[in-house]
Protein backbone atom coordinates (compact mmCIF):
# COMPACT_ATOMS: atom_id res chain seq x y z
CA UNK A 1 0.00 0.00 0.00
CA UNK A 2 1.37 3.38 -1.01
CA UNK A 3 1.75 6.17 1.48
CA UNK A 4 -0.39 8.61 -0.48
CA UNK A 5 -0.31 11.08 2.40
CA UNK A 6 3.46 11.36 1.86
CA UNK A 7 4.05 10.46 -1.80
CA UNK A 8 2.09 11.66 -4.83
CA UNK A 9 -0.60 9.32 -6.14
CA UNK A 10 0.19 7.23 -9.23
CA UNK A 11 3.93 7.68 -8.81
CA UNK A 12 5.81 5.52 -11.32
CA UNK A 13 8.65 3.14 -10.46
CA UNK A 14 11.19 5.41 -12.15
CA UNK A 15 9.91 8.48 -10.32
CA UNK A 16 10.17 6.59 -7.05
CA UNK A 17 13.76 5.61 -7.89
CA UNK A 18 14.59 9.23 -8.74
CA UNK A 19 13.19 10.51 -5.45
CA UNK A 20 14.84 7.71 -3.49
CA UNK A 21 18.22 8.33 -5.13
CA UNK A 22 18.15 12.07 -4.48
CA UNK A 23 16.80 11.60 -0.95
CA UNK A 24 19.37 9.00 0.09
CA UNK A 25 22.16 10.96 -1.57
CA UNK A 26 21.17 14.05 0.42
CA UNK A 27 20.91 11.95 3.62
CA UNK A 28 24.51 10.88 3.15
CA UNK A 29 25.50 14.47 2.32
CA UNK A 30 24.05 15.57 5.62
CA UNK A 31 25.55 12.68 7.52
CA UNK A 32 29.04 13.33 6.21
CA UNK A 33 28.75 17.07 6.94
CA UNK A 34 27.40 16.54 10.44
CA UNK A 35 29.85 13.81 11.43
CA UNK A 36 32.71 16.27 11.23
CA UNK A 37 30.78 18.97 13.11
CA UNK A 38 30.26 16.50 15.94
CA UNK A 39 33.88 15.35 16.17
CA UNK A 40 35.52 18.68 15.30
CA UNK A 41 36.74 19.57 18.84
CA UNK A 42 38.15 16.09 19.42
CA UNK A 43 39.81 15.88 15.99
CA UNK A 44 41.48 19.26 16.28
CA UNK A 45 42.56 18.66 19.87
CA UNK A 46 44.22 15.48 18.60
CA UNK A 47 46.02 16.89 15.55
CA UNK A 48 46.94 20.20 17.22
CA UNK A 49 48.13 18.52 20.39
CA UNK A 50 46.57 18.41 23.82
CA UNK A 51 48.28 21.67 24.77
CA UNK A 52 46.08 23.53 22.29
CA UNK A 53 43.68 25.96 23.99
CA UNK A 54 39.93 26.29 23.40
CA UNK A 55 40.67 29.43 21.40
CA UNK A 56 43.12 27.48 19.18
CA UNK A 57 40.56 24.76 18.55
CA UNK A 58 37.82 27.32 17.81
CA UNK A 59 40.02 29.31 15.42
CA UNK A 60 41.19 26.26 13.45
CA UNK A 61 37.68 24.81 13.51
CA UNK A 62 36.28 27.99 12.04
CA UNK A 63 38.95 27.97 9.34
CA UNK A 64 38.21 24.37 8.35
CA UNK A 65 34.47 25.07 8.29
CA UNK A 66 35.18 28.00 5.98
CA UNK A 67 37.40 25.93 3.68
CA UNK A 68 34.60 23.37 3.60
CA UNK A 69 32.06 26.00 2.54
CA UNK A 70 34.32 27.27 -0.25
CA UNK A 71 34.68 23.70 -1.53
CA UNK A 72 30.92 23.24 -1.32
CA UNK A 73 30.37 26.41 -3.34
CA UNK A 74 32.84 25.43 -6.04
CA UNK A 75 31.52 21.87 -6.19
CA UNK A 76 27.92 23.03 -6.45
CA UNK A 77 28.76 25.38 -9.29
CA UNK A 78 31.06 23.04 -11.24
CA UNK A 79 28.88 19.96 -10.85
CA UNK A 80 25.81 22.08 -11.66
CA UNK A 81 27.30 23.03 -15.02
CA UNK A 82 28.30 19.39 -15.51
CA UNK A 83 24.73 18.24 -14.80
CA UNK A 84 23.39 20.56 -17.52
CA UNK A 85 25.82 19.08 -20.05
CA UNK A 86 26.32 15.38 -19.21
CA UNK A 87 23.11 14.64 -17.29
CA UNK A 88 21.56 14.82 -13.84
CA UNK A 89 21.80 11.12 -12.94
CA UNK A 90 25.39 10.68 -14.08
CA UNK A 91 26.54 13.78 -12.20
CA UNK A 92 24.66 12.67 -9.08
CA UNK A 93 26.54 9.35 -9.03
CA UNK A 94 29.94 11.02 -9.48
CA UNK A 95 29.28 13.55 -6.72
CA UNK A 96 28.21 10.87 -4.21
CA UNK A 97 31.37 8.88 -4.92
CA UNK A 98 33.45 12.02 -4.49
CA UNK A 99 32.22 13.05 -1.06
CA UNK A 100 32.11 9.51 0.34
CA UNK A 101 35.71 8.67 -0.53
CA UNK A 102 37.19 11.88 0.86
CA UNK A 103 35.15 11.76 4.07
CA UNK A 104 36.70 8.38 4.75
CA UNK A 105 40.18 9.61 3.84
CA UNK A 106 39.85 12.50 6.32
CA UNK A 107 40.20 9.86 9.06
CA UNK A 108 43.84 9.48 8.04
CA UNK A 109 44.70 13.15 8.69
CA UNK A 110 47.81 13.79 10.76
CA UNK A 111 47.61 17.59 10.80
CA UNK A 112 44.96 20.28 10.65
CA UNK A 113 46.11 21.18 7.13
CA UNK A 114 45.50 17.64 5.89
CA UNK A 115 42.12 17.65 7.59
CA UNK A 116 41.24 20.94 5.88
CA UNK A 117 42.27 19.58 2.45
CA UNK A 118 40.15 16.44 2.82
CA UNK A 119 37.18 18.48 4.04
CA UNK A 120 37.54 20.74 0.99
CA UNK A 121 37.52 17.75 -1.36
CA UNK A 122 34.56 16.22 0.47
CA UNK A 123 32.66 19.49 0.09
CA UNK A 124 33.12 19.50 -3.70
CA UNK A 125 31.02 16.35 -3.93
CA UNK A 126 28.44 17.49 -1.38
CA UNK A 127 27.78 20.69 -3.30
CA UNK A 128 27.49 18.77 -6.55
CA UNK A 129 25.00 16.26 -5.16
CA UNK A 130 22.41 18.92 -4.38
CA UNK A 131 22.78 20.66 -7.74
CA UNK A 132 22.27 17.45 -9.71
CA UNK A 133 19.73 15.86 -7.36
CA UNK A 134 17.39 18.84 -7.06
CA UNK A 135 17.27 19.36 -10.84
CA UNK A 136 16.70 15.63 -11.34
CA UNK A 137 13.71 15.56 -8.97
CA UNK A 138 12.22 18.86 -10.21
CA UNK A 139 12.20 17.64 -13.82
CA UNK A 140 10.89 14.15 -13.05
CA UNK A 141 7.54 15.26 -11.57
CA UNK A 142 4.69 17.42 -12.85
CA UNK A 143 3.87 20.89 -11.53
CA UNK A 144 1.16 19.61 -9.17
CA UNK A 145 3.52 17.32 -7.26
CA UNK A 146 6.86 19.09 -7.68
CA UNK A 147 6.69 21.20 -4.50
CA UNK A 148 5.72 18.19 -2.40
CA UNK A 149 8.49 15.89 -3.62
CA UNK A 150 11.16 18.58 -3.40
CA UNK A 151 10.18 19.17 0.24
CA UNK A 152 10.50 15.44 0.79
CA UNK A 153 13.93 15.48 -0.85
CA UNK A 154 15.14 18.33 1.34
CA UNK A 155 13.90 16.55 4.48
CA UNK A 156 16.72 14.10 3.90
CA UNK A 157 19.09 16.63 5.46
CA UNK A 158 17.32 16.23 8.82
CA UNK A 159 17.38 12.46 8.46
CA UNK A 160 21.12 12.67 7.81
CA UNK A 161 21.57 14.60 11.04
CA UNK A 162 19.79 11.79 12.89
CA UNK A 163 21.97 9.21 11.16
CA UNK A 164 25.13 11.11 12.09
CA UNK A 165 23.98 11.38 15.69
CA UNK A 166 23.32 7.63 15.80
CA UNK A 167 26.73 6.90 14.28
CA UNK A 168 28.31 9.11 16.92
CA UNK A 169 26.36 7.39 19.72
CA UNK A 170 27.38 3.92 18.57
CA UNK A 171 30.86 4.37 17.13
CA UNK A 172 32.47 6.65 19.75
CA UNK A 173 32.08 4.27 22.72
CA UNK A 174 32.77 1.23 20.54
CA UNK A 175 36.01 2.74 19.22
CA UNK A 176 37.08 3.78 22.73
CA UNK A 177 36.68 0.23 24.04
CA UNK A 178 38.82 -1.11 21.19
CA UNK A 179 41.62 1.45 21.60
CA UNK A 180 40.81 3.17 18.31
CA UNK A 181 40.67 6.94 18.05
CA UNK A 182 36.92 7.70 18.16
CA UNK A 183 36.87 10.69 15.79
CA UNK A 184 38.79 8.73 13.15
CA UNK A 185 36.38 5.81 13.46
CA UNK A 186 33.41 8.14 13.00
CA UNK A 187 34.82 9.62 9.78
CA UNK A 188 35.67 6.19 8.36
CA UNK A 189 31.93 5.39 8.42
CA UNK A 190 31.46 8.26 5.95
CA UNK A 191 32.92 6.20 3.11
CA UNK A 192 29.91 3.86 3.01
CA UNK A 193 27.81 6.04 0.62
CA UNK A 194 30.31 5.20 -2.15
CA UNK A 195 28.44 1.92 -2.56
CA UNK A 196 25.24 3.84 -3.31
CA UNK A 197 26.81 5.65 -6.27
CA UNK A 198 26.80 2.46 -8.34
CA UNK A 199 23.08 1.99 -7.70
CA UNK A 200 22.32 5.53 -8.87
CA UNK A 201 24.30 5.15 -12.06
CA UNK A 202 22.68 1.82 -12.91
CA UNK A 203 19.03 2.40 -11.99
CA UNK A 204 18.19 6.10 -12.34
CA UNK A 205 17.36 7.46 -15.80
CA UNK A 206 17.78 11.01 -17.02
CA UNK A 207 14.56 13.11 -16.91
CA UNK A 208 12.75 13.73 -20.19
CA UNK A 209 13.08 17.58 -20.07
CA UNK A 210 16.88 17.26 -19.95
CA UNK A 211 16.90 14.64 -22.71
CA UNK A 212 14.83 17.00 -24.87
CA UNK A 213 17.28 19.86 -24.29
CA UNK A 214 20.20 17.55 -25.01
CA UNK A 215 18.64 16.60 -28.36
CA UNK A 216 18.11 20.29 -29.16
CA UNK A 217 21.70 21.07 -28.19
CA UNK A 218 23.02 18.33 -30.45
CA UNK A 219 20.73 19.46 -33.29
CA UNK A 220 21.95 23.05 -32.96
CA UNK A 221 25.55 21.89 -33.12
CA UNK A 222 24.94 19.67 -36.15
CA UNK A 223 22.94 22.21 -38.15
CA UNK A 224 25.08 25.19 -37.24
CA UNK A 225 22.01 27.24 -36.36
CA UNK A 226 23.74 30.23 -34.73
CA UNK A 227 20.58 31.93 -33.45
CA UNK A 228 19.37 28.79 -31.75
CA UNK A 229 22.79 27.33 -31.12
CA UNK A 230 23.92 30.15 -28.85
CA UNK A 231 21.33 29.19 -26.24
CA UNK A 232 22.50 25.58 -26.23
CA UNK A 233 26.24 25.87 -26.77
CA UNK A 234 27.21 29.03 -24.88
CA UNK A 235 28.58 28.37 -21.39
CA UNK A 236 25.58 27.97 -19.08
CA UNK A 237 27.30 29.85 -16.24
CA UNK A 238 27.49 32.91 -18.48
CA UNK A 239 23.83 32.66 -19.50
CA UNK A 240 22.44 32.89 -15.95
CA UNK A 241 23.79 36.46 -15.87
CA UNK A 242 21.99 37.56 -19.01
CA UNK A 243 19.83 40.65 -18.37
CA UNK A 244 16.59 38.66 -18.17
CA UNK A 245 18.01 36.36 -15.46
CA UNK A 246 20.52 38.58 -13.67
CA UNK A 247 18.18 39.81 -10.91
CA UNK A 248 16.92 36.28 -10.21
CA UNK A 249 20.48 35.01 -9.92
CA UNK A 250 21.57 37.79 -7.55
CA UNK A 251 18.46 37.54 -5.35
CA UNK A 252 18.59 33.74 -5.26
CA UNK A 253 22.24 33.88 -4.23
CA UNK A 254 21.52 36.38 -1.44
CA UNK A 255 18.68 34.28 -0.05
CA UNK A 256 20.86 31.17 -0.06
CA UNK A 257 23.79 33.09 1.42
CA UNK A 258 21.64 34.17 4.36
CA UNK A 259 20.35 30.67 5.07
CA UNK A 260 23.77 29.05 4.71
CA UNK A 261 25.52 31.69 6.81
CA UNK A 262 22.92 31.16 9.53
CA UNK A 263 23.27 27.38 9.40
CA UNK A 264 27.06 27.26 9.59
CA UNK A 265 27.67 30.29 11.80
CA UNK A 266 24.82 29.50 14.20
CA UNK A 267 23.22 26.05 14.14
CA UNK A 268 26.26 23.93 13.34
CA UNK A 269 27.95 25.17 16.51
CA UNK A 270 25.23 23.51 18.59
CA UNK A 271 27.36 20.46 19.57
CA UNK A 272 30.19 22.77 20.64
CA UNK A 273 27.72 24.97 22.55
CA UNK A 274 26.46 21.87 24.37
CA UNK A 275 30.02 21.07 25.36
CA UNK A 276 30.41 24.58 26.78
CA UNK A 277 27.07 24.35 28.58
CA UNK A 278 28.10 21.11 30.28
CA UNK A 279 31.66 22.16 31.04
CA UNK A 280 32.49 21.73 34.70
CA UNK A 281 29.78 19.11 35.23
CA UNK A 282 30.74 15.76 36.66
CA UNK A 283 30.44 13.99 33.31
CA UNK A 284 32.82 11.87 31.25
CA UNK A 285 33.74 12.81 27.69
CA UNK A 286 31.63 9.87 26.46
CA UNK A 287 28.54 11.11 28.29
CA UNK A 288 29.03 14.65 26.97
CA UNK A 289 29.39 13.18 23.46
CA UNK A 290 26.05 11.40 23.96
CA UNK A 291 24.43 14.66 25.10
CA UNK A 292 25.67 16.34 21.93
CA UNK A 293 23.99 13.59 19.91
CA UNK A 294 20.72 14.06 21.77
CA UNK A 295 20.84 17.82 21.13
CA UNK A 296 21.44 17.21 17.42
CA UNK A 297 18.48 14.84 17.31
CA UNK A 298 16.29 17.36 19.12
CA UNK A 299 17.23 20.11 16.65
CA UNK A 300 16.36 17.91 13.73
CA UNK A 301 12.97 16.82 14.97
CA UNK A 302 11.93 20.40 14.25
CA UNK A 303 14.08 20.56 11.11
CA UNK A 304 12.34 17.62 9.46
CA UNK A 305 8.93 19.14 10.21
CA UNK A 306 10.15 22.44 8.74
CA UNK A 307 11.43 20.72 5.60
CA UNK A 308 8.14 18.92 5.07
CA UNK A 309 5.79 21.87 5.64
CA UNK A 310 7.71 24.58 3.76
CA UNK A 311 6.27 23.39 0.44
CA UNK A 312 2.59 23.34 1.50
CA UNK A 313 2.98 26.73 3.19
CA UNK A 314 4.63 28.14 0.06
CA UNK A 315 1.83 26.81 -2.12
CA UNK A 316 -0.77 28.39 0.14
CA UNK A 317 0.83 31.78 0.89
CA UNK A 318 3.48 32.19 -1.82
CA UNK A 319 7.25 31.69 -1.97
CA UNK A 320 8.20 35.18 -0.75
CA UNK A 321 5.94 35.22 2.31
CA UNK A 322 7.11 31.77 3.33
CA UNK A 323 10.78 32.76 3.11
CA UNK A 324 9.95 35.84 5.22
CA UNK A 325 8.26 33.69 7.86
CA UNK A 326 11.23 31.33 8.19
CA UNK A 327 13.87 34.10 8.17
CA UNK A 328 12.01 36.03 10.86
CA UNK A 329 11.64 32.96 13.06
CA UNK A 330 15.38 32.26 12.81
CA UNK A 331 16.25 35.89 13.56
CA UNK A 332 14.20 35.87 16.77
CA UNK A 333 14.96 32.38 18.08
CA UNK A 334 18.72 32.00 17.59
CA UNK A 335 19.79 34.90 19.85
CA UNK A 336 17.34 33.88 22.57
CA UNK A 337 18.40 30.24 22.67
CA UNK A 338 22.17 30.70 22.55
CA UNK A 339 22.33 33.74 24.79
CA UNK A 340 19.63 33.02 27.39
CA UNK A 341 19.44 29.24 27.82
CA UNK A 342 21.65 27.85 30.59
CA UNK A 343 19.88 24.54 31.24
CA UNK A 344 20.41 21.49 29.04
CA UNK A 345 16.80 20.28 29.35
CA UNK A 346 15.47 23.69 28.31
CA UNK A 347 17.85 23.63 25.36
CA UNK A 348 16.48 20.25 24.22
CA UNK A 349 12.95 21.64 24.32
CA UNK A 350 13.78 24.77 22.31
CA UNK A 351 16.11 23.30 19.69
CA UNK A 352 13.23 21.80 17.62
CA UNK A 353 11.83 25.31 17.16
CA UNK A 354 15.20 26.59 15.97
CA UNK A 355 15.54 23.60 13.66
CA UNK A 356 12.09 24.22 12.20
CA UNK A 357 13.03 27.74 11.06
CA UNK A 358 16.80 27.63 10.64
CA UNK A 359 16.91 24.32 8.76
CA UNK A 360 13.38 24.12 7.36
CA UNK A 361 13.98 27.16 5.16
CA UNK A 362 16.27 25.08 2.96
CA UNK A 363 13.27 23.31 1.41
CA UNK A 364 12.54 26.62 -0.27
CA UNK A 365 15.62 26.52 -2.47
CA UNK A 366 15.01 23.41 -4.63
CA UNK A 367 11.43 24.65 -5.03
CA UNK A 368 12.07 28.34 -5.76
CA UNK A 369 15.34 28.19 -7.69
CA UNK A 370 14.02 25.51 -10.07
CA UNK A 371 11.21 27.91 -11.02
CA UNK A 372 13.62 30.70 -12.01
CA UNK A 373 15.57 28.96 -14.80
CA UNK A 374 14.80 27.13 -18.06
CA UNK A 375 15.76 23.45 -18.34
CA UNK A 376 19.05 24.03 -20.18
CA UNK A 377 20.25 26.28 -17.32
CA UNK A 378 18.42 24.78 -14.36
CA UNK A 379 21.20 22.82 -12.64
CA UNK A 380 23.70 25.62 -13.31
CA UNK A 381 21.37 28.30 -11.96
CA UNK A 382 20.32 26.27 -8.93
CA UNK A 383 23.86 25.15 -8.24
CA UNK A 384 25.29 28.64 -8.53
CA UNK A 385 22.68 30.40 -6.37
CA UNK A 386 22.50 27.76 -3.68
CA UNK A 387 26.24 27.26 -3.49
CA UNK A 388 28.00 30.48 -4.53
CA UNK A 389 26.59 32.15 -1.44
CA UNK A 390 28.69 29.68 0.53
CA UNK A 391 31.85 31.50 -0.51
CA UNK A 392 30.48 34.63 1.14
CA UNK A 393 29.05 32.54 3.98
CA UNK A 394 32.49 31.03 4.56
CA UNK A 395 33.29 34.05 6.71
CA UNK A 396 30.55 32.89 9.11
CA UNK A 397 32.48 30.10 10.86
CA UNK A 398 35.62 32.27 10.81
CA UNK A 399 33.68 35.13 12.37
CA UNK A 400 32.13 32.87 14.99
CA UNK A 401 35.50 31.36 15.83
CA UNK A 402 37.04 34.83 16.08
CA UNK A 403 34.24 36.09 18.30
CA UNK A 404 34.58 33.04 20.55
CA UNK A 405 38.27 33.84 20.97
CA UNK A 406 37.53 37.52 21.57
CA UNK A 407 34.39 37.29 23.68
CA UNK A 408 35.21 34.00 25.38
CA UNK A 409 31.77 32.45 24.77
CA UNK A 410 30.04 30.55 22.01
CA UNK A 411 26.72 31.91 23.26
CA UNK A 412 27.66 35.57 22.76
CA UNK A 413 29.35 34.91 19.42
CA UNK A 414 26.38 33.05 17.95
CA UNK A 415 23.99 35.72 19.18
CA UNK A 416 25.93 38.37 17.27
CA UNK A 417 26.18 36.53 13.94
CA UNK A 418 22.48 35.58 13.93
CA UNK A 419 21.73 39.13 12.75
CA UNK A 420 22.59 37.84 9.26
CA UNK A 421 18.91 36.97 8.76
CA UNK A 422 18.19 40.65 8.20
CA UNK A 423 20.02 40.34 4.85
CA UNK A 424 17.60 37.67 3.60
CA UNK A 425 14.57 39.66 4.73
CA UNK A 426 15.76 42.73 2.80
CA UNK A 427 16.63 40.68 -0.32
CA UNK A 428 13.03 39.46 -0.53
CA UNK A 429 12.01 42.96 -1.62
CA UNK A 430 13.51 42.23 -5.07
CA UNK A 431 12.53 38.54 -5.25
CA UNK A 432 10.13 37.45 -7.99
CA UNK A 433 7.03 35.49 -6.92
CA UNK A 434 6.77 32.19 -8.83
CA UNK A 435 3.92 30.48 -6.98
CA UNK A 436 1.52 28.67 -9.33
CA UNK A 437 3.79 28.96 -12.36
CA UNK A 438 5.08 25.90 -14.33
CA UNK A 439 8.78 25.19 -14.69
CA UNK A 440 10.25 27.30 -17.52
CA UNK A 441 11.11 25.15 -20.52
Amino acid sequence: MRLSWVLPENISRQQLLVLLAAWIGWVFDSMDSTLYAMVMPASLQDVLGHAASKADVAAHGGLIFSVFLVGWALGGTVFGVMADYIGRSRTLAVSILFYAVFTGMAALSQSWVQLAVFRFLTALGIGGEWSAGSALVAESFDDVHRTKVLSIMQSAWGAGFFLAALVNLVVVPLAATHNFTPWRAVLVIGILPALFAAFVREKVNEPEPWLKVQRQRQDAQLTGNKAKGKDYTELTLKQIFRPELRRDTIVGSLLAFTAVFGLWAVTNWTPTFVGELLRGKAMSDTVISDYKSYATMSLNVGAIIGYMVFGPIADRFGRKRTFLFFFTGSLLLAPYIFHSVTNYTTLLLLLPLLGFFNNGIFSGFPIYLAELYPTRLRATGQGFCFNFGRILAAIGPLLTGFLVSTLGSYATAVTAVSLIYVVGIVALVWARETNGQPLPE
